[in-house]
């Protein structure tokens, strides 16, 4: 408390002092009481407080504000709501004090401004994108004011701009905060709407060093380069191509020419045909013209290949063999290629109709059974179906004979050497040795071997009567026989061995013996 009233004192005697001394003035009387040095910008008017001060109504210090800084458009941006200032509260937009400050020294920040804080959506340059991650010093340098920060793309973004200044400055014609490197111009308000696989083309592919005006339109210009028809074809490749699908050509040959497009030649290559590049140039239409360099008949079948072939396909023949020839196709002669028979020229060599003129070479028989070779063989298979009847023949065949295969008797292709007796092809097989002689069919037929039709009593002179029926062939028919079996009636034929007389009785032992009982005697006088 004391020192309160020190104070006073001291500060009461000090003023009375001036004005006694005759030296006080207004001027220093506010230098007196002015609290601080002012920036460094207002220092002309530190000694003239009234430049910002209205002692008689502190309310209008914003006012007086406003009107020194008119320069700034300040009360243009209040009056028209723009700007910061102008988007102020109502209670704020002439109170400048709330956020500057004075008084404070040469170069203190009068802007009260906190950074972290700041609304910039309440400016003209409302932060989007990537600009609201930005930090304020990239755009706000620090010798400048915040409202004098550049508000054009250009202005911040000269530098990384790949096309130096090629394509304006108005950026966000084809830019945007949020991604720099996605686009959103609209090439359809162009003179060259992007249509296609245009669409999806990157810029820079038409659009060498970001060169933007004056990009040539002919398809031509860009794709020249990968023309495969070498300029061949002209420069208007829109007349087949489109921009959907370079692949995929629209050109109607069948309406725009006189040569419609069938099977194979719709995917026929153009250069195939076309090999110069004077497209209207008349090409030849027949077959021959392009298809003589792969004509595997080498001419022999003339230049009307059409009579044969199709635009479908060249490996199917439409000929018809047996309408427009003498000779038609049936069994294996329908899959048999035409070379085969037409060795020479078609329309010169006239083949003939028999079998022998093409079979020839390989005919097993070699001649032996003559030139008519379907009597026996037929178009269905050559060597599966016979049709030989071999019952016209003077050996017909019955029985087993009928199921035996022809190679079974016929050992070489000479049918006509094989004999017709038995013993020709079953001398192998002969159980009885030949001893029966070499008639087999005077007791086996065709039909089953084992099925006998021989009777001893029937076929032949001598019956079989007493012991004589038990007795086994062999026990009389012991030596071998060609052809017709023949044996002794005598009865010392078979029983010498056993004759006890020594023959001094005779050959005749039925004089004294017979059949059923050898040893009962049965004298005949």
């Amino acid at each position: 408390m004391h020192h309160l009233h020190a104070v006073i004192l001291r500060f009461t005697f000090f003023i009375l002092l001036l004005m006694n001394s005759g030296v006080a003035s207004s001027d220093s009387l506010k230098s007196l009481l002015m609290p601080g040095k002012v920036i460094t910008s207002h220092q002309k008017y530190e000694e003239d407080c009234e430049q910002c001060h209205d002692t008689s109504d502190k309310e209008k210090q914003g006012e007086l504000c406003i009107q020194c800084h008119a320069h700034e458009d300040i009360s243009a941006d209040i009056s028209n709501k723009k700007g910061f200032h102008g988007r102020l509260p109502t209670q704020l937009k002439t109170d400048c004090k709330h956020c500057h400050t004075e008084h404070k020294g040469r170069e203190k920040n009068i802007v009260l401004l906190n950074l972290a804080t700041f609304n910039h959506q309440q400016t003209d340059f409302k932060l989007k994108g990537t600009h609201k991650k930005a930090a304020c010093s990239a755009c706000h340098k620090s010798e400048k004011k915040y409202s004098e920060a550049p508000e054009k793309c250009i202005d911040c973004h000269k530098n990384s701009d790949v096309h130096k200044g090629k394509q304006g400055k108005k950026c966000n014609n084809c830019h945007n905060e949020t991604n720099w490197k996605k686009t959103k111009f609209d090439h359809s308000k162009t003179d060259f709407p992007l249509k296609g696989a245009h669409k999806k083309t990157r810029c820079t592919v038409c659009h060498i060093n970001n060169k933007y005006k004056d990009t040539p339109k002919l398809c031509i210009n860009c794709h020249k380069i990968n023309d495969i028809h070498t300029g061949s074809f002209g420069k208007k490749c829109n007349s087949c191509h489109n921009t959907k699908k370079w692949n995929q050509i629209k050109f109607n040959h069948n309406k725009k020419t006189d040569f419609p497009l069938y099977g194979k030649h719709k995917t026929a290559d153009c250069n195939s045909c076309h090999t110069s590049s004077d497209l209207k140039k008349e090409l030849p239409k027949k077959c021959y013209s392009c298809h003589k360099n792969n004509d595997e008949h080498k001419g022999r079948y003339g230049k009307k290949c059409n009579s044969c072939h199709t635009s479908s396909s060249w490996s199917k023949q439409i000929f018809n063999h047996d309408k427009k020839t003498k000779f038609s196709l049936i069994g294996k002669h329908k899959t048999t290629s035409c070379n085969q028979c037409h060795t020479g020229d078609l329309y010169k060599h006239k083949l003939k109709n028999d079998c022998y003129s093409c079979h020839k070479k390989n005919d097993v028989h070699r001649g032996k059974q003559g030139k008519k070779c379907n009597d026996c063989h037929n178009e269905k298979g050559w060597n599966n179906e016979v049709v030989f009847d071999h019952d016209l023949s003077h050996f017909p065949l019955i029985g087993m004979h009928a199921t035996t295969q022809c190679e079974e008797c016929h050992l070489t292709n000479d049918y006509a050497d094989v004999k017709s007796d038995c013993n020709t092809c079953h001398a192998g097989d002969d159980v009885h040795k030949t001893r029966l002689g070499t008639n087999c069919n005077a007791c086996h037929n065709p039909n089953s071997w084992f099925t006998w039709l021989f009777k001893h009593d029937k076929d032949t002179s001598f019956k079989l009567d007493g012991k004589h029926k038990k007795l086994g062939c062999y026990d009389c028919h012991q030596t071998k026989s060609n052809g017709k079996l023949k044996a002794s009636k005598d009865c010392i034929s078979c029983h010498r061995s056993r004759d006890i007389h020594n023959r001094s009785f005779g050959r005749q032992c039925g004089n004294c013996h017979n059949t059923s009982n050898f040893r009962e005697i049965n004298i005949k006088r």
